[in-house]
């Protein structure tokens, strides 16, 4: 399902322990780092996409997690074009993703990345809030500045100064609130 603007709509998932450390996980034969994310299903919410994919790609359900809140727009980026795919029809230029930040009611051993039949991860870690930033692929690190920015006051309300990046930007840190 491709929008008439040519972005491919997506959740991004965004799990935090109770230390505020955000759960990092590497591509499966790759050595390329991110948050679990995936696209959105014809006749699918958005929430309902973020809890199916997190099924699907760390094998954790409903129960075992606590939905913080979720930007309120979608956040886009584009595909370099050496990743677009000419020949198919329509045409994605890029993935619009609404983000969601959940924290963990579980075990770690609770995880698990091989639970379907094409795993999206082989290994994955706790890291700081800031770290995927700057390790993320380069074209979606924006994406990530975007979401992280928007949702950080949900896990750290009282420190203005846990908001600063390396750049800063310009940003709505306008978030939907689930409580």
């Amino acid at each position: 399902m491709i929008d008439s603007d040519g972005f491919r709509p997506n959740v991004g998932i965004i799990l935090c322990n109770q230390q505020r450390q955000l759960f990092w996980a590497k591509r499966i034969g790759q050595n390329a780092w991110q948050f679990p994310q995936g696209g959105i299903d014809t006749n699918e919410s958005p929430e309902e996409a973020m809890y199916r994919e997190l099924n699907e790609e760390v094998g954790l359900k409903p129960h075992h997690v606590s939905l913080l809140g979720s930007t309120d727009d979608w956040l886009r980026y584009r595909l370099p074009k050496r990743y677009i795919r000419k020949n198919s029809n329509p045409v994605c230029i890029g993935q619009k993703q609404r983000w969601y930040l959940l924290r963990v009611n579980c075990n770690e051993s609770d995880f698990c990345l091989d639970h379907s039949p094409k795993p999206e991860f082989d290994h994955w870690r706790w890291v700081k809030y800031w770290y995927p930033v700057d390790k993320v692929v380069y074209f979606k690190r924006r994406v990530y500045a975007d979401a992280l920015k928007q949702l950080a006051p949900l896990l750290f309300p009282n420190e203005e100064s846990g908001l600063q990046l390396s750049e800063p930007r310009a940003i709505s840190r306008r978030v939907r609130l689930y409580r």
